[in-house]
C-alpha cells in the first residue's frame, strides 16, 4: 500500500502546476509588443466585409471614407483657399449679369430704327421682370428638361438673335409698333434674359452664406443680382449714349456680336458649331450690319426701288441716314423711325433748297414780326436750337443774320453741311441745349434778335427742351424787343400739348399760336380719334402785341415754298387748349404730365411715318 502512497504525493503537485503561474515573472506586462497582440486583429482586418445590398448608398467603408475625407479636407481648408471659391462665385455671377445688363440696353437700341425710341420701350420693363421671374425660379427645371446644360445655351442663343430680328423686322407692319417690340422682344431678350437669370440662380448656390441669419441668406442672392444687374443697366445706358457709332463694335449689330462672344467666353463648348448658321447670314446676308458690304447689298436691293443710300451712320440721337427718291425727286435725312426734314432735288436752287416739309419755312416768320426798333438783317444775331437738315438756319444765314447753331449730334450737323447745304458762315455749337443755354444766359444776356427752338420729336417732345427752366434760359437769352419762334408737334385733344402751351406763356407773356394745316371737321376728327399737327408759337419778352409786317420778295429767298408757307395764316384760339386740372406747367422735376402720353403721341407718329418712305427702308435700316 505504501507505494501507492508515495505515488500520490508526487503527483499533486503536477495538478497544481504552481510554478507555470510564477514563470510568468517574465511577465512584464508593459513590454508585451503591441504588433504582436495586434496580429490577430490585422488578420480580422483582412477578412473580406459582409455582403451588402449594392443598391444601399450607405455602407461602413462609405461612412468611413467620407469621414476620411472630411478629416483631410478640414486639415487642408483655409481662409485664402475660401475666399477664393467665393471669389469665383461672385465673379461669374457678376459677369452674367454685367452682359445682361448691356444686352437689355442693346435690344432697345436695335428696335428703335424699325419702332422708335419710346414704342420699343412700352412692353420691355415687362419682359425683362417676366423673364427674371421665370429664370431665377426654374433654374431646377431647366436643370433637368433642357436638352443642353443651361451654360452651354447661352451663347447659341445669343449668336442666334441677330438673325431672329432681321427677319422679325419684315414683319413689322402687320405686327405694328404697338405689338412688334413685344414679338421680337419675346423671341430674343425673353429667352437670353431667362437662361442668363437661370446661371446665376445655379453659380449663388455655392455661396457660404453661413454667417448670416437664414431669412438673409435666402434674400441676399436674390436682392444682390438686382442690385448689380440695374447698376450695370444705368452705367451701361450712359457710356452707350455717348460712344455709341464711334466704331464697328459699338453699333447695334456690333454690340450684339461682341456680347456673343462674351457669353460664348464664359461657356465654351463643342455645341457652338451650332451657332455657325447665324454667324454666317449675320456677316454676309444681314443689311443692319454696319459694314460697306451691307451697306451696298442695302443699296442694291432700293434700286429697284428707285431709291438710293447716300450715307448712314449710329450717333447720339439714334440711327442717321441719308436717302434719296430718284422717283420723287427729294432727298431725306431720317433718324431711327423718323424724319428731321428734307429737300426737292429737281428745283434749281439759287439761294436756298425748296423744303418738301412747308413748317419749317413757318420759323422763318419771326423776321415778319413787327418791334418798336427794326434790327438790319446784317446787324442782327439769331440762335437756332435744334438743326435737322438746316432749312430754317439756312435761310437765316442768307438773309446775313449772324447765326449761332446748338445742335447736340454731331452726325446731323455733318450730313446738314454735306448733303443739305447747311452755308458755313455760321457759329456751330456741338453741345446739349439745356447746357449750353444755361451757362450762355449768365455769360452773354440779352444777346439774341430772334430764336428759333425746332428741336427733334419723333413722335414726342424731348422733355427738357420744353421744361419752364429751360424757357427761362431762352428767355434771358432774348434782346428786350427779340422775337422767339417754338416748334412744337401734338395732339389738340391730348393734356401735353396745352401743358407746353401754358408753360410757354407762363415765360413769354405776348404769344401768338398757328398750326400748319386748318383744323379738321368734327368728323374727321371723330373718325381718326385725333387732331395731330405741328404748330408755331411766336413769342415776346414783352406784352405788346405780336403782329407782322407784309412779307416782300426779298423775304422768300426765291422759295415757292416760301412763298406759300412762311406766313402764318391759321391761327389758334386759346379756346382750342385744354384748360382743366390736367394742364400744368412743365418743370424739371415734373414732366410725368408728357411722359405719360409719349406712348399714344409716338404710335401715331410712327404709322403716319410709314406712309411717307416705302417699308423696306424702315425694315432694312
Amino acid at each position: 500500500m505504501a507505494p501507492r502512497t508515495r505515488s500520490a504525493k508526487k503527483a499533486a503537485p503536477q495538478r497544481e502546476e504552481p510554478p507555470m503561474e510564477e514563470e510568468v515573472p517574465q511577465k512584464e506586462v508593459p513590454q508585451k509588443a503591441a504588433p504582436q497582440k495586434a496580429a490577430p486583429r490585422k488578420e480580422k482586418r483582412k477578412e473580406e466585409p459582409p455582403a451588402i445590398d449594392p443598391n444601399s448608398s450607405f455602407t461602413p467603408e462609405s461612412f468611413e471614407r467620407e469621414l476620411k475625407q472630411l478629416k483631410d479636407q478640414a486639415q487642408t481648408e483655409t481662409w485664402s483657399k475660401w475666399l477664393l471659391e467665393q471669389g469665383q462665385v461672385y465673379g461669374k455671377a457678376a459677369s452674367l449679369l454685367t452682359i445682361l445688363g448691356v444686352y437689355a440696353n442693346v435690344s432697345q437700341l436695335t428696335l428703335s430704327p424699325v419702332y422708335g425710341g419710346i414704342p420699343s420701350a412700352i412692353w420691355h420693363n415687362y419682359v425683362l421682370m417676366a423673364a427674371a421671374f421665370v429664370g431665377w425660379s426654374g433654374n431646377l427645371f431647366f436643370k433637368r428638361n433642357l436638352p443642353l446644360k443651361t451654360w452651354l445655351m447661352l451663347p447659341l442663343v445669343a449668336a442666334y438673335i441677330p438673325m431672329v430680328q432681321f427677319y422679325l423686322f419684315k414683319l413689322s407692319g402687320t405686327l405694328t409698333a404697338y405689338w412688334g417690340p413685344l414679338v421680337t422682344e419675346a423671341l430674343t431678350l425673353f429667352p437670353l434674359m431667362t437662361l442668363t437669370v437661370a446661371c446665376v440662380a445655379d453659380v449663388l448656390e455655392l455661396l457660404d452664406l453661413s454667417g448670416l441669419p437664414k431669412w438673409a441668406a435666402d434674400a441676399a442672392p436674390g436682392f444682390g443680382s438686382y442690385g448689380v444687374y440695374k447698376f450695370a443697366e444705368m452705367l451701361s445706358a450712359d457710356q452707350l449714349g455717348s460712344h455709341i457709332g464711334k466704331s464697328f463694335i459699338s453699333t447695334r449689330v456690333g454690340l450684339e456680336l461682341v456680347l456673343a462672344g462674351a457669353y460664348t467666353v464664359m461657356a465654351p463648348s463643342k455645341y457652338l458649331l451650332i451657332a455657325a448658321p447665324a454667324l454666317l447670314h449675320t456677316a454676309f446676308l444681314n443689311t443692319h450690319l454696319m459694314v460697306p458690304t451691307a451697306t451696298q447689298a442695302l443699296n442694291a436691293s432700293l434700286e429697284t426701288q428707285q431709291w438710293t443710300l447716300l450715307d448712314r451712320r449710329e450717333s447720339v440721337t439714334g440711327y442717321m441716314s441719308v436717302l434719296e427718291s430718284h422717283e420723287r425727286g427729294f432727298r431725306v435725312m431720317r433718324c431711327d423711325h423718323s424724319l428731321l426734314g428734307g429737300e426737292w432735288t429737281h428745283f434749281e436752287k439759287p439761294i436756298v433748297a425748296e423744303p418738301i416739309y412747308a413748317v419749317f419755312t413757318m420759323l422763318e416768320a419771326v423776321r415778319l414780326v413787327k418791334v418798336d426798333k427794326k434790327i438790319p438783317d446784317n446787324q442782327a444775331k439769331a440762335l437756332n436750337i435744334g438743326l435737322g437738315i438746316g432749312t430754317s438756319p439756312s435761310a437765316m444765314i442768307a438773309h446775313g443774320i449772324d447765326t449761332t447753331i446748338v445742335e447736340i449730334d454731331p452726325i446731323v450737323y455733318e450730313y446738314a453741311v454735306k448733303y443739305f447745304g447747311l452755308p458755313a458762315n455760321h457759329t456751330a455749337v456741338i453741345e446739349d441745349a439745356v447746357s449750353y443755354t444755361a451757362r450762355a444766359a449768365v455769360e452773354e444776356p440779352e444777346h439774341y434778335d430772334y430764336i428759333l427752338h425746332d428741336v427733334f420729336t419723333g413722335g414726342a417732345e424731348p422733355i427738357p427742351l420744353f421744361t419752364l427752366e429751360f424757357l427761362q434760359s431762352l428767355n434771358a437769352l432774348l434782346k428786350p424787343d427779340g422775337v422767339i419762334a417754338i416748334n412744337y408737334a401734338g395732339d389738340f385733344l391730348l393734356p401735353p400739348l396745352s401743358t407746353v402751351m401754358r408753360t410757354i406763356r407762363e415765360v413769354f407773356p405776348s404769344c401768338r399760336v398757328f398750326r400748319e394745316s386748318p383744323q379738321p371737321s368734327d368728323e374727321d376728327i371723330e373718325k381718326t380719334g385725333q387732331d395731330f399737327d405741328n404748330v408755331v408759337v411766336f413769342c415776346r419778352k414783352t406784352e405788346k402785341k405780336i403782329a407782322f409786317r407784309h412779307a416782300v420778295n426779298r423775304d422768300f429767298l426765291q422759295s415757292k415754298a416760301r412763298e406759300q408757307f412762311m406766313v402764318p395764316t391759321h391761327e389758334v384760339p386759346e379756346s382750342a387748349f385744354l384748360s382743366d386740372d390736367k394742364v400744368g406747367l412743365v418743370r424739371n422735376n415734373q414732366t410725368d404730365v408728357l411722359v405719360k402720353h409719349h406712348p399714344q403721341t409716338a404710335l401715331g407718329h410712327w404709322s403716319v411715318m410709314r406712309t411717307v418712305l416705302p417699308k423696306e427702308i424702315w425694315e432694312n435700316w
